[in-house]
């Protein structure tokens, strides 16, 4: 981790839920503290969404010595009626980009 981004403030289009499980999506193993610096929010309410989207089923996690892998359940259909029928995985086709994407890396070299 580089550092704390600055927070961000007014509205946005992605709620918070989708933002951490999209920095899951790009790795299992994320850390709380990264999420939280990738996804501009404290701690807290990353463990707090965090426990929202297991309470639901969209999400699990194993202990493994100190560190946590998650596992995403892409099958799990969308809560709002108007995106019924649309699923997790298509969710985070949206959101999750590859590294070299989001670094501007060339790829191999992230």
């Amino acid at each position: 981790m580089v550092g704390v981004p600055a927070p961000h403030t007014g509205w946005t289009f992605i709620t918070s839920h989708a933002r951490v499980l999209a920095a899951i999506a790009d790795n299992p193993n994320v850390r709380v503290r990264d999420i939280a610096a990738r996804c501009r929010l404290t701690e807290r309410a990353v463990a707090r969404i965090i426990a929202d989207l297991e309470q639901d089923g969209y999400l699990s996690h194993t202990r493994e010595g100190r560190t946590n892998t998650y596992r995403i359940e892409p099958d799990r259909v969308l809560r709002h009626p108007a995106e019924a029928g649309l699923t997790v995985a298509s969710l985070l086709a949206l959101l999750v980009r590859d590294e070299s994407e989001r670094t501007g890396a060339p790829s191999g070299q992230v």
